[in-house]
């Protein structure tokens, strides 16, 4: 049996990319400067650069991000967000977290994220006080409808880049298109750090100083507080030395995943998979995603063949057990099918052609067998 393929660990992907981590790490230890330094500010200068806004703020992680991005809008209890709910709880978790009210929306069939028919049905049939869109597996939202439609109703728009750093449409990034783009960092992100970490993107100058202001206690100054809702949630130097020297070589890498998921579409065109519909630079294949009415059959298939699978992700928002009976009523059957069908396969940088033609080969022997 050939090797078995797993997905590495950050060291090997940096390690791929001719990055000598334990030179840049000793270089800040060197330097005595362990959090909001000038690494933390290079870098966010670099990533504001980048994505082609004003602002980048450094922050722990991806959901102190998107909640931080709440805080920032004034968002609280009372005040409800329009968000899908097949990504994860990551939104639901921010948005319960400032005891806001999550309401969850449809997807789109074909590329599960916010269909903007719905986006539009429901600013125009209930009162929402913010929307999140989650760009999921790496497929950036509709994001000129979506965008026109939350400004229009002058409505706040959140954008969860974790899964999309570096996809854009027509020029402009994910994270460029709404009030404040929201990115993590975690190890297996495209754009990944050693650890956890995060960041804020905005071209608002005033959002991004009470952001600033909300990730380090909500201090004006140091020590008084001016904002309610702040904490403690600063990107180290450390991260952000790994995110400055990976930045630079994040285009490349989204077209080596964007390359093997363009195989992974070919080999899979006659098969009974439902695969991503987008090989452009709006798909920057985060995660290779199918559709199967025979996952956990294939599933297994795949890992007695040594090869790793998951489900991004198994159970919706409203069906998790924390909201259950608050949720009961709520029918989101595209959604509901879409997470019990939903198969991620292996796609990340440094993986072989030959593994590639390993996975088409097993996934391809599981539909003979089964035909």
């Amino acid at each position: 049996m050939p090797a078995p393929i797993t997905v590495p660990l950050f060291c090997a992907a940096s390690a791929a990319q001719g990055l000598d981590l334990p030179a840049l790490l000793r270089s800040v230890v060197d330097s005595q400067r362990y959090m909001l330094g000038p690494r933390v500010q290079a870098f966010e200068e670099a990533f504001a650069a980048y994505v082609g806004v004003r602002h980048a703020i450094g922050v722990a992680n991806g959901t102190d991000a998107l909640e931080l991005a709440l805080r920032g809008l004034g968002l609280g209890p009372g005040q409800r967000v329009l968000t899908v709910a097949n990504a994860g709880f990551y939104a639901s978790t921010a948005i319960r977290a400032v005891g806001a009210e999550p309401v969850y929306a449809e997807i789109d069939d074909a590329m599960l994220t916010l269909a903007p028919a719905v986006l539009a049905e429901a600013l125009a049939g209930q009162r929402l006080h913010a929307v999140v869109v989650t760009h999921m597996y790496g497929q950036l939202a509709d994001m000129p409808a979506i965008a026109a439609q939350c400004k229009a109703a002058g409505v706040p728009l959140i954008e969860d880049c974790a899964q999309a750093h570096g996809a854009r449409r027509d020029g402009r990034q994910a994270g460029a298109w709404g009030d404040i783009g929201c990115f993590s960092f975690y190890p297996t992100k495209n754009l990944g750090a050693l650890g956890d970490g995060g960041a804020l993107v905005t071209t608002d100058d005033a959002l991004a100083a009470r952001l600033r202001a909300l990730r380090q206690y909500g201090w004006g100054t140091k020590y008084e507080v001016v904002h309610e809702g702040g904490r403690n949630s600063r990107l180290d130097e450390l991260q952000a030395a790994v995110l400055e020297a990976k930045l630079p070589l994040l285009d490349e890498a989204n077209a080596r995943r964007r390359a093997i998921a363009a195989r992974y579409g070919a080999a899979f065109a006659g098969l009974p998979l439902q695969a991503p519909l987008a090989q452009g630079e709006d798909y920057v294949a985060h995660l290779y995603v199918v559709r199967s009415t025979q996952r956990e059959a294939l599933r297994a298939h795949l890992s007695a063949q040594g090869i790793a699978s998951d489900v991004h992700y198994p159970l919706p928002d409203h069906r998790q057990p924390v909201v259950a009976d608050a949720c009961a009523g709520v029918r989101l059957p595209l959604t509901e099918a879409a997470c019990a069908q939903v198969l991620s396969l292996p796609c990340f940088l440094g993986m072989t052609d030959s593994q590639v033609e390993q996975v088409i080969s097993v996934v391809a022997d599981f539909h003979e067998r089964v035909a």
